[in-house]
């Protein structure tokens, strides 16, 4: 793997008119006949526009998306005149950003928050390449990503972490500083990239601004996660891939309908300010630009023959939570064979991509926990968490029985939400032990999200009635690395030892693998 050098990222805060690059500083000025001088507007800026750092995602054999978003004053709407803004970017073979294969303009215009989203073609397929900015005399930090392999190429190995729910006031992001170090090929989020509400009584950093419903709420919002320098490196290091959950939003809303009553053509606008500003702080393709109140992002990656991603979507076209939601015993409606997390059209583009896989693993990256787990474990009672798959009975069971009928290969669905660490055998009947394993779950803990003490006991508890769940943490905080070779795949649940702390250790608190062919996991 060729060296990057993270620990400057996230030692030190790029300055105004610097560029942080391999082991020095290269002022503005030293590198400006690498760059395009007749297209250059000439603004000032009262503050470094790099405030939010730069990310890509999206990779493909050909193509990666390059992201950045002009903000000199982030908190307050950014501080940028409200005038289209040229962007310059390059695209290099090197991290000195000396061997230039693709670069061009772009322009930043304040009906996006001056965000840019570049998606550049023509690249090579399974290689590195570093990326830059320029706007004005203004150069950004340099950033790392890599496209994905040719669909067809054999690839005997791939490695990402997968994350999700980084509550800014409950904690550092501790956990990105030492995933920006990691020997990783992409990141995937699932979701939980912001949260929504106003400050919260106790927490560690505060959010700065009442609960937030308006477009310039959501920026400011995104903007402040955005702040954090173990954020930034972690989105330097490497390619994302991203899906949303709730608190982009509103915490369990469900399609059009919020968790709360509110004026419904109001919360229509509310979430059309959510999703128009997550497109503005993400690297999604012009695919994934809104309209209206909508925004496409259930889409799919393959890398060579190794791995397929099915990124799904499970709020936007979700019907409503059954039984009033909760954590409660289940009535009829969580049966219901109308009920749906996906809808109708992006389940049939699931199940059909699933169908058509060439991959050895077949990866299905979403929100809340597929698995069935009964919280209460006395006989002939139950208690179920009815925001996730177990509110949707008839839908998990279609996908589970599709598994099954249709032989996939190596299923293995990968989940945030629950700000805790678990592994499941997804099983053809959950109330059977002794039906047929039909594929893996592992769930992953938060970056910083809470997970309270108080309900670890009853949640170990009601492990022995759920033998199909064969690990929980709710204590630890972090992420899990996934390493996948064409005969297994390994899980490491990676975890900080505080998120109190802004340099805690980073330690595995345990690892999984599955055998190819074989579905359910064994710890190692």
């Amino acid at each position: 793997m060729e060296r990057f050098h993270f620990d400057r990222l996230l030692s030190s805060r790029v300055k105004r008119r610097s560029l942080l690059v391999g082991a020095g500083a290269i002022t503005a000025g030293a590198i400006a006949t690498q760059w395009n001088q007749s297209v250059l507007a000439r603004p000032s800026f009262s503050a470094y526009p790099f405030s939010l750092g730069i990310a890509s995602g999206d990779p493909l054999p050909d193509s990666v998306v390059l992201w950045t978003r002009l903000a000199s004053d982030p908190l307050n709407g950014g501080g940028i005149p409200s005038v289209n803004m040229p962007v310059q970017w390059q695209v290099a073979l090197d991290e000195n950003m000396k061997e230039v294969v693709r670069k061009g303009t772009v322009l930043a215009t304040p009906n996006f928050a001056h965000s840019v989203h570049v998606d550049v073609r023509g690249l090579q397929p399974d290689r590195w390449y570093w990326y830059q900015f320029k706007v004005s005399n203004e150069v950004s930090p340099i950033g790392r990503t890599r496209t994905a392999p040719a669909y067809n190429a054999r690839v005997d190995k791939l490695r990402f972490a997968f994350a999700n729910c980084q509550d800014w006031q409950n904690g550092y992001y501790t956990a990105y500083q030492h995933l920006a170090k990691e020997d990783l090929d992409l990141v995937v989020h699932l979701g939980d990239y912001i949260y929504e509400y106003g400050p919260q009584p106790g927490g560690l950093r505060q959010h700065n601004s009442p609960e937030i419903v308006t477009l310039a709420d959501y920026r400011n919002r995104h903007a402040l996660y955005k702040t954090d320098p173990n954020l930034q490196a972690a989105h330097a290091a490497f390619p994302w891939i991203v899906t949303w959950d709730d608190h982009e939003v509103e915490n369990n809303y469900a399609n059009l309908i919020p968790e709360e009553n509110q004026d419904p053509e109001a919360f229509v606008t509310r979430r059309a300010n959510a999703y128009q500003a997550y497109y503005e702080h993400m690297p999604l393709r012009r695919s994934s630009l809104p309209k209206s109140s909508n925004l496409q992002l259930y889409r799919r990656f393959t890398f060579g023959n190794i791995a397929e991603f099915n990124v799904l979507d499970t709020r936007q076209y979700r019907t409503d939570q059954p039984c009033d939601d909760g954590l409660k015993p289940r009535c009829s409606e969580a049966f219901a064979s109308n009920a749906t997390m996906t809808g109708t059209e992006q389940e049939e583009w699931l199940l059909r991509g699933l169908r058509e896989s060439q991959s050895r693993w077949n990866v299905i990256a979403q929100q809340t926990m597929l698995a069935q787990f009964d919280f209460d474990p006395t006989p002939s009672q139950e208690l179920f968490n009815l925001d996730q798959w177990d509110g949707y009975v008839a839908a998990r069971n279609r996908l589970l029985e599709f598994f099954q009928k249709e032989h996939i290969r190596n299923p293995i669905v990968i989940t945030g939400d629950i700000h805790s660490s678990w592994v499941h055998d997804l099983k053809a009947d959950f109330n059977n032990p002794h039906s047929a394993t039909v594929g893996t779950e592992f769930v992953g803990t938060s970056i910083s999200s809470d997970f309270p003490d108080a309900f670890i006991p009853p949640v170990v508890a009601a492990l022995p009635a759920n033998p199909h769940t064969k690990f929980f943490d709710g204590k630890n905080r972090g992420y899990v690395r996934c390493s996948l070779t064409q005969d297994t795949w390994l899980a490491d649940y990676r975890v900080v030892s505080t998120i109190r702390e802004q340099n805690a250790a980073i330690s595995t608190l345990a690892t999984f693998v599955v055998q190819n062919r074989q579905p359910g996991a064994e710890r190692v």
